[in-house]
């Protein structure tokens, strides 16, 4: 179940990374940013999705979980 869970993790990472970068692009033009600048946002970027893999996850393993427990 913890290699599930990390699996799990990594690709929700993955996709909210992704979906968050999408989002950025669409939302407005902005102008060039230096290095430090870029370098930020991607990492802002990829804590959030960070984040919100981690609380998916939990919620989706304890589902699970949950529906173990109460089936048998």
């Amino acid at each position: 179940m913890v290699k599930a869970s990390l699996l799990a993790m990594l690709v929700l990472t993955v996709l909210f990374a992704m979906a968050l970068r999408w989002r950025e692009n669409r939302m407005a033009t902005m102008p060039r940013l230096n290095i430090v600048a870029r370098g930020k946002r991607s990492l802002n970027r990829w804590v959030t999705a960070a984040a919100l893999a981690a609380a998916s996850t939990m919620l989706l393993m304890g589902g699970l979980h949950w529906l173990r427990v109460s089936l048998g």
